[in-house]
């Protein structure tokens, strides 16, 4: 590779970035918006869809900033494993990191035995 490919390697790279953020601030502000509506239940598949472009636009964006997908996953682990120890008010109230967890620990078996 030559020195023009390497620099178009890296000017791609950079406009692929600054895509990823900018789609990234709009299904914010989409969700944003949504939320503001009120939840209801015809909006459930809405947020869903939202919540998962944001999901898969952090991957993404993580990946082009040098990221393995594996970082962060063990990134979004070591905060739910925090979280329970600190038992944080989401846990403590609802739950909800202990069921993350029940989920990423079934999902990754299933990942592997699939």
């Amino acid at each position: 590779m030559g020195f023009f490919d390497k620099e178009i390697d890296i000017t791609r790279n950079i406009k692929t970035i600054e895509w990823l953020k900018s789609e990234l601030l709009t299904d914010l502000a989409n969700l944003f918006r949504t939320l503001a509506g009120g939840l209801r239940e015809e909006v459930h598949e809405s947020i869903a869809d939202i919540l998962s472009n944001i999901i898969l636009i952090s991957y993404l964006l993580g990946r082009r900033l040098g990221l393995s997908y594996n970082a962060i996953e063990m990134k979004i682990e070591n905060k739910v494993k925090l979280g329970l120890v600190e038992n944080h008010d989401v846990e403590k109230h609802y739950g909800d990191l202990s069921e993350l967890a029940r989920h990423l620990n079934s999902s990754r078996i299933k990942g592997r035995n699939g």
